[in-house]
């Protein structure tokens, strides 16, 4: 049931919704999608009202969306009329290649990453021109950082990220060198020209250092995962304080990390296929 207040508002602004329906090129699928990304970590719960204005739908139409996703389990209720992410995208979400085999994998390398380092370790997978985190294991005494897992970076700025921009088809690599380069610190790469050539670097040595790229105090040293076929998929990282032989001290064992992790990769794919060897 919707809060009698919102029943109000729903019946007010129908009439003025019937503009938006008929205006409004977007395809159900794509009004569904709205209401669900109307959330974010900063607004993890909205009212019927609140998901209709941040989706730019009618409250009509929203509280018609609301309610079948509501039904198919991708949103939930709270006892205060206020709406969450469902329990069934989680498990929806699951069945993605580069989400939960990928983190099940990694997992034990980050953890003995973290065991050696006592750092915060990171892995991530690109998504456009982002990098999105999909595992995180946070120091307690660690620097801190900005990532979460689920969260989204420009692939410019983190280890992570320019690992994965490195390894990017050609038409990637040139939208984010041609795009504005968002720039965090004043040590942030925003030069293409720098950037391009960085990208090279790393290429070459297999390993990504971003000191000082995000916050003034912590730098990323980050390694490429690969699957069966050699194809760069996702990235490892751990982030530290920023010092002078810290990268020196990290690459050799997020090096292996992400080896390993490959190696992981491409064991479950043959045992999936039947074949041991």
């Amino acid at each position: 049931m919707v809060p009698s207040a919102e029943r109000k508002q729903t019946a007010k602004c129908a009439g003025m919704g019937g503009v938006r329906a008929r205006t409004d090129a977007r395809s159900v699928t794509a009004r569904a999608f709205g209401v669900l990304e109307a959330f974010s970590p900063d607004a993890p719960a909205l009212t019927l009202s609140e998901i209709a204005r941040r989706a730019e739908l009618p409250l009509t139409t929203a509280h018609r969306l609301v309610a079948e996703l509501r039904a198919a389990g991708a949103l939930e209720r709270e006892g205060e009329g206020r709406y969450r992410i469902g329990l069934r995208l989680w498990e929806i979400a699951s069945l993605a290649p580069r989400g939960v085999p990928l983190r099940e994998a990694a997992l034990p390398f980050l953890e003995d990453l973290y065991e050696v380092t006592h750092e915060n370790a990171q892995l991530g997978v690109r998504q456009g021109h982002d990098v999105v985190y999909i595992e995180r294991i946070a120091g307690r005494r660690a620097v801190g950082v900005l990532t979460r897992v689920g969260g989204r970076f420009p692939l410019h700025a983190s280890g992570i990220g320019l690992v994965l921009l490195a390894h990017a088809p050609e038409a990637v690599q040139r939208g984010v060198l041609d795009g504005p380069l968002q720039r965090f610190t004043d040590h942030t790469v925003t030069d293409p020209t720098r950037l391009a050539r960085i990208l090279a670097q790393i290429r070459r040595d297999g390993v990504a250092v971003a000191e000082r790229q995000v916050t003034d105090d912590a730098m990323s040293v980050a390694a490429p995962i690969t699957d069966a076929g050699g194809e760069v998929i996702a990235a490892l990282s751990v982030v530290a304080k920023a010092g002078d032989a810290v990268a020196a001290r990290l690459a050799p064992v997020v090096r292996a990390a992400a080896l390993g992790t490959s190696r992981a990769l491409s064991a479950r794919r043959r045992i999936a296929r039947g074949s041991p060897d």
